[in-house]
C-alpha cells in the first residue's frame, strides 16, 4: 500500500503587543487553530527584532504603539533582516494611515484590534500564503 504524506506547512507566527493580556489571548486564540504556531512573543518593538532573528516568523502581528521600540521602527528593521516575514500593523488607532503612507509601507496588512476573531485568523492566513507557504489551509 503507497502512504503519501499530506501534511500541510506549519504558518509561524509571532504576537508582538505591550499589553499583556492582548499577547496571551492572541496566542491562545491562535495556538487553537489548526497548522498555525506561535513561534514567540514579544511585548516591544526591540524584542520583535530579536525573535525574528532567531524564531524565523512567516507572519508578525505587530501592535503600533509600544515602549522601547514602536511598531512603526519595528518593522522598517524586520523587513530589513526578514523581507519575506508578512507584518500584519495590529493597532487601536483609529486612522492607521495617520503616520502616512511612508511609514505603513513596512507593513503588509493591517487592521484594528476590534476586528472579529474569525477575521484576524483568516487575515493572518492570507498572509502567510505569501510567504511561499501556499499550503496552509483554513
Amino acid at each position: 500500500m503507497l502512504m503519501l504524506s499530506c501534511k500541510l506547512s506549519t504558518l509561524r507566527v509571532l504576537v508582538v503587543d505591550d499589553h499583556e493580556l492582548t499577547r496571551l489571548t492572541l496566542q491562545l486564540v491562535f495556538s487553537c487553530q489548526e497548522n498555525i504556531q506561535v513561534v514567540g512573543l514579544a511585548s516591544n518593538g526591540k524584542e520583535a527584532i530579536e525573535m525574528v532573528k532567531r524564531s524565523h516568523p512567516d507572519v508578525i502581528v505587530l501592535d503600533l504603539q509600544m515602549p522601547v521600540m514602536d511598531g512603526w521602527s519595528a518593522s522598517s528593521h524586520i523587513k530589513a533582516i526578514s523581507p519575506n516575514t508578512q507584518i500584519l500593523a495590529y493597532s487601536s488607532v483609529e486612522d492607521l494611515n495617520f503616520q502616512g503612507t511612508k511609514a505603513m509601507s513596512s507593513f503588509d496588512g493591517a487592521c484594528k484590534k476590534d476586528i472579529p476573531t474569525s477575521e484576524l485568523i483568516a487575515l493572518v492566513r492570507q498572509l502567510g500564503q505569501r510567504t511561499g507557504n501556499t499550503s496552509v489551509a483554513g
